[in-house]
């Protein structure tokens, strides 16, 4: 999520250095919206940890008003803004590659720094602040992509459809395997976990992070042909002119509108219906259909709406300080449920779903207030401008 990928840039059939502004609002939209479903992971029983042991999938239900809120709030949001926010990252290295071939520049250049570089920053939010940060399987996977866009569009589009089909056929074996080992419902987080989060020191958690690396760095491991293909996807529209606010940016979002929720709902709701077993297909296949739909729903709003808007103001400034609201959203998350904080999470569980909604919305407000703030006086979000300082640095 480096400061070039998450800028706005031209598509092929304009102008260089125009800006689009759809993308900064999809970035906006897409950050907090990942926030949605991270929110969960935070004020669950073992945290980050519990989420490996069926905390995060057990209270999809409609058995009572709470449980019917709290299905609707996640099934809106999961995996969706994550592929919205994959295929965005996917935009942003077109981009650098375009720009590139524009001024005649090698490719990929320096660009593997950039991504060692973002690899070093998910490693440090991950060991400091988020076992499930996306920073680290982004930098590989763009290493791949970067080379995969000096191959031919054939080569690539091959590719992109070789990745979907071997992700979705990973994701129905896994699940097969799941359902044969029966429910994950009625599982229980492990009192070690629930008590390190609720009052384990800082230090503690940090060590227990290192400790299990391998099993809380599994998803972008499990899910790297899916990043493959989103990441492609994002380069192929990108060329298309999806995210221009013309006729044919509007005729490629309708497309992406029927075939995104017309497939993408259905299959949402058999597998919130189905059960937890279902819980790798609803996130990891019918997701990132839905994102797409997300996609041009709000590209709609955006034509529809004046360009003065305050929504679409602040969507723009979170989308302008991606990076940085991301991290920070993380951190005011850890910091207000955890034990060494204000430990809100075991102090308020009795207020779930509710205070956990609550806490999405106040981590919003506070993400747009600051951005907004932050770029009155910098046309950067701060650890934009401290990644373009050091990679300036090196160069």
């Amino acid at each position: 999520m480096t400061d070039s990928h998450l800028s706005t840039c031209t598509p092929p059939n304009a102008a260089p250095g125009r800006r689009l502004p759809l993308l900064d609002v999809l970035r906006g939209s897409a950050i907090l919206g990942t926030l949605m479903t991270n929110v969960w992971i935070f004020t669950g029983p073992g945290a980050e940890w519990g989420i490996l042991e069926g905390g995060l999938t057990d209270a999809i239900s409609f058995g009572s008003l709470p449980h019917v809120a709290e299905t609707v709030f996640r099934v809106l949001a999961d995996g969706k803004f994550l592929s919205l926010l994959t295929i965005l990252f996917g935009v942003g290295l077109a981009i650098q590659y375009a720009s590139a071939e524009r001024r005649g520049q090698p490719w990929p250049g320096r660009y593997p720094r950039r991504a060692l570089f973002l690899f070093a920053e998910g490693t440090v939010h991950f060991v400091l602040v988020f076992a499930w940060d996306v920073l680290m399987g982004y930098a590989v996977t763009a290493l791949v992509v970067a080379w995969l866009l000096t191959r031919t569009i054939h080569t690539q589009r091959c590719v992109m459809w070789w990745a979907a089909g071997i992700h979705v056929t990973l994701m129905i074996v896994l699940t097969a395997f799941l359902l044969s080992e029966g429910s994950r419902a009625g599982s229980t987080v492990s009192l070690e976990a629930v008590d390190l989060y609720a009052n384990g020191s800082y230090p503690e958690q940090i060590t227990f992070r290192l400790e299990n690396a391998l099993i809380l760095r599994m998803e972008p491991v499990l899910t790297f042909f899916l990043l493959l293909c989103l990441f492609l996807l994002g380069t192929r529209l990108f060329r298309a002119g999806a995210f221009a606010l013309d006729a044919t940016g509007h005729r490629v979002r309708t497309r992406l509108l029927v075939w995104g929720l017309g497939l993408g709902v259905p299959l949402t709701t058999a597998t919130t219906l189905g059960g937890p077993g279902l819980f790798l297909v609803g996130r990891y296949v019918a997701a990132p259909l839905v994102a797409l739909g997300y996609l041009a729903l709000i590209g709609q709003a955006v034509e529809r709406l004046h360009p003065d808007s305050r929504s679409l103001k602040v969507l723009t400034a979170v989308g302008r300080t991606a990076l940085s609201c991301y991290v920070l959203q993380n951190l005011l998350c850890m910091l207000v449920c955890y034990g060494f904080g204000l430990g809100l999470a075991t102090g308020l569980n009795t207020w779930q779903p509710w205070w956990t909604m609550a806490l999405w919305a106040f981590v919003s407000a506070t993400l747009s207030t600051l951005s907004v703030l932050w770029l009155r006086r910098f046309s950067q979000g701060p650890l934009e401008i401290l990644q373009h300082r050091a990679l300036a640095r090196r160069s």
